[in-house]
């Protein structure tokens, strides 16, 4: 019982450190997770964190909410997950609830505009950062179709302006083939 609740603790604390630092949106929690999850803790590897990061980004709601959720049950089940989603949304809700308290001083500010502009630079490193590290992560697999399916995501989403709800449902129905094409192909050799 006193290892359970030393690692509920580990997984609120860990969650709710990167929820409460971590600005600009979801993205920016990735590498963050990443880092305390996968380098620091140990509790899943490489593979899994871009597993669970295409998960969390592919169901509705807020990716950081989203990963924290997916993460806590990978890592403790059920109330890993619960635990994890409080420790995630604790940090936002009690910043919003200062802020709004005194939103008219903050509006109006433009020491905070500024400091928050410069946030936005931050924001955009940390995501190019990001995108850079999983997709050599996917190129060092050598998986010519995901690569593929990666430069297509991009030019579909940059140059076109697709919706990225049909970028998703397409390459998840891509990917569930596959998946299913290489359990055919492991079955038929081990026959």
């Amino acid at each position: 019982m006193k290892k359970n609740l030393k690692l509920y603790w580990t997984l609120f604390s860990s969650t709710f450190y990167l929820s409460a630092f971590t600005f600009g949106g979801g993205f920016v929690i990735v590498p963050l997770m990443k880092k305390k999850f996968v380098d620091n803790l140990n509790w899943i590897e490489d593979k899994e964190m871009l597993d669970l990061v295409a998960i969390a980004q592919s169901s509705p709601g807020a990716i950081a909410v989203n990963a924290s959720i997916i993460m806590g049950y990978r890592i403790a089940g059920i109330p890993g997950a619960l635990i994890a989603s409080l420790g995630t949304v604790l940090p936002p809700l009690m910043i919003i609830s200062v802020i709004s308290l005194f939103y008219a001083a903050f509006r109006d500010n433009r020491y905070v505009s500024a400091l928050l502009k410069g946030m936005q630079s931050g924001v955009a490193a940390v995501i190019i950062d990001v995108v850079f590290k999983m997709a050599g992560d996917i190129i060092k697999e050598k998986q010519i179709l995901s690569s593929f399916m990666m430069l297509g995501a991009f030019v579909a989403t940059f140059f076109f302006s697709i919706n990225i709800i049909y970028i998703i449902l397409v390459c998840g129905a891509i990917g569930a083939l596959m998946t299913i094409h290489r359990k055919k192909a492991g079955g038929r050799g081990k026959k």
